[in-house]
């Protein structure tokens, strides 16, 4: 789990070089999540658990949001196999969105906060998110947090279920799906995230894990993708992420290791690509 037991020198210094790798990005808080559940759900104690990372841009299932870098805190309470959570990304400085040849949108800085909730067996989750993400121009305009109708809410839910193998078989894999709220499907006009009823947009992900022990590494090449059309992922069934994540502990106390994660990350269907970086506390 992440520590603040860094001195405030390296802590310094690990903003600055964060700011550098404009061109980097991390996986998403699906994964992130899903990885804290794992470690919490083996201790078998109650906990509440906290942190944040550092990341030079967040990426989603293949998907960049925001465009910058940003910081990502977290926290959760966990007995045995239930897991309850808060997890957010607040990006360091504002993006444009490109609507078409001719048009570009400012769209603010990038805010998302997530709620879950969880429960493993086992190697297998279930996770519930809702996720909210602000007007990014105006915070206390637009998306009303406690607007819940299904028509005009900005909050999204998501059920998700996971497999994490054991050692001796370390494949993972998820499923996930939009439950309610901000994922319409298509309009008249074939558009889609503009019509009035729920998409039901899925995602599914396979993954292995490899273990370099005698280098300290970890692996994790990944592929997902879509099995129709949204607003969320891409117009059509296919690939929207694949790549290769590396992750490895560099120890800086006798009590402290610090966590740091290197991606390479495409979306074929947006024809888009991702080298990552990112730093846990």
């Amino acid at each position: 789990m992440r520590r603040f037991s860094l001195h405030h020198c390296f802590f310094t210094a690990t903003i600055c070089v964060t700011c550098l790798y404009q061109a980097v990005s991390v996986q998403a808080q699906d994964e992130k999540v899903r990885d804290e559940i794992e470690v919490e759900s083996d201790s078998g104690q109650a906990a509440i658990n906290f942190g944040a990372d550092l990341v030079s841009r967040f990426i989603w299932r293949g998907i960049d949001c925001g465009n910058s870098p940003a910081i990502q805190p977290n926290l959760s309470f966990s007995f045995k196999g239930l897991n309850i959570g808060v997890w957010g990304s607040y990006a360091f400085s504002g993006y444009k969105i490109q609507l078409n040849d001719t048009t570009v949108e400012d769209a603010g800085t990038y805010a998302e906060t997530d709620l879950y909730i969880s429960y493993t067996y086992k190697w297998f989750t279930l996770i519930v998110f809702d996720y909210f993400t602000v007007n990014g121009l105006n915070p206390n305009a637009g998306n009303r947090y406690f607007d819940y109708n299904n028509a005009t809410t900005g909050h999204v839910v998501e059920g998700c279920f996971s497999f994490d193998g054991p050692e001796t078989f370390p494949v993972q894999l998820m499923a996930s799906v939009l439950l309610y709220g901000a994922d319409k499907g298509r309009d008249s006009a074939g558009v889609y995230g503009q019509g009035a009823k729920n998409n039901y947009s899925t995602y599914l992900e396979l993954a292995y894990k490899i273990q370099l022990k005698r280098l300290g590494v970890d692996l994790r090449p990944f592929i997902g993708g879509i099995p129709f059309g949204s607003s969320a992922y891409g117009p059509y069934a296919g690939v929207t992420n694949i790549g290769l994540t590396a992750t490895k502990e560099i120890p800086i106390t006798a009590q402290y290791s610090l966590p740091v994660e290197v991606s390479l990350i495409t979306n074929p269907q947006a024809q888009s690509v991702f080298f990552t970086f990112g730093i846990s506390f």
